[in-house]
């Protein structure tokens, strides 16, 4: 399958998603998107990705896009985000070979708590809606 249109290596890695890697982003005005191409390794029992995979990549693109925007405020060069909370309703399911993608909405970024919705979809089949809240250091 095609990598969707703008997408390139994901350059920022962690111990938690080197095994999935390869991952891909790319940005979306404000938004940092993140995708990847479900593999079988990607998938729960029933053979469709796992609710964690889809939670903690759009726990991560959430973050790295409310950080963008903090990032580019004057002061903001250091910014970084906790997650306080995280939602995830799960819609749809995504299976081996097709690409999921996570694409943030920032709500808003404060000085000290930033709200950020996302959907995460297969081309444009929705498979999941998030929603979380970041406390901005």
């Amino acid at each position: 399958m095609t990598r969707p249109d703008g997408y390139a290596p994901h350059t920022r890695r962690s111990p938690l998603t080197d095994p999935w890697e390869p991952l891909f982003a790319k940005l979306d005005g404000d938004a940092v998107c993140l995708a990847v191409e479900v593999r079988e390794a990607h998938c729960n029992a029933r053979g469709f990705a796992h609710g964690g995979l889809i939670s903690a990549l759009a726990d991560n693109a959430m973050g790295l896009s409310a950080v963008r925007i903090a990032r580019g405020r004057e002061g903001g060069a250091q910014a970084s985000a906790v997650t306080v909370t995280l939602t995830v309703d799960f819609v749809d399911s995504a299976r081996p070979g097709e690409w999921l993608e996570v694409r943030p909405s920032v709500l808003k970024v404060g000085r000290t708590l930033a709200f950020v919705d996302a959907r995460i979809v297969c081309g444009e089949r929705v498979i999941a809606r998030a929603s979380a809240s970041f406390r901005m250091v």
